[in-house]
């Protein structure tokens, strides 16, 4: 309990708060990264947001997200060289990159693989399964 002055000691057996998971999603649809944002904070995730491939890998670096849902199709870097980057920086190179794309052809999935994805999503997406890819991902931990 509180009191003016003092403070509580949580001892070491006591549970420890763990802090909620962060996603950055990043899509050039600003509607479609509101609707994934919003499903994603309702089931307790903070989320990082980024429009470009250029912001993707900057924040990707910056904020060090715990798992990055990345378009396909960005408007100044496609998504696998968005992919390479960050796996070609130490800081970023272990963050789990799920791709989100409306191309579903066997090829998409392949070059997104090779590229350093670690998963190929093809939208539209139910909150059912971002949920349990990113469970499968980052979540295994807690």
């Amino acid at each position: 309990m509180l009191s003016e002055g003092h403070f509580d000691y949580i001892s070491p057996s006591q549970p420890h708060i763990t802090m909620p998971k962060v996603v950055l999603i990043v899509d050039d649809d600003e509607h479609l990264r509101e609707i994934f944002a919003s499903m994603l904070r309702f089931s307790g995730y903070e989320i990082l947001e980024a429009a470009t491939g250029r912001e993707a890998v900057n924040k990707a670096i910056s904020e060090k997200p715990d798992l990055i849902l990345l378009d396909i199709e960005l408007p100044d870097i496609k998504g696998p060289a968005v992919a390479r980057a960050i796996r070609n920086n130490p800081t970023s190179a272990h963050i789990p990159i799920i791709g989100c794309s409306a191309f579903f052809g066997w090829e998409y999935r392949k070059e997104a693989l090779d590229a350093g994805m670690d998963d190929y999503l093809v939208k539209p997406i139910s909150l059912e399964v971002i949920k349990t890819k990113i469970e499968e991902f980052i979540l295994t931990e807690r």
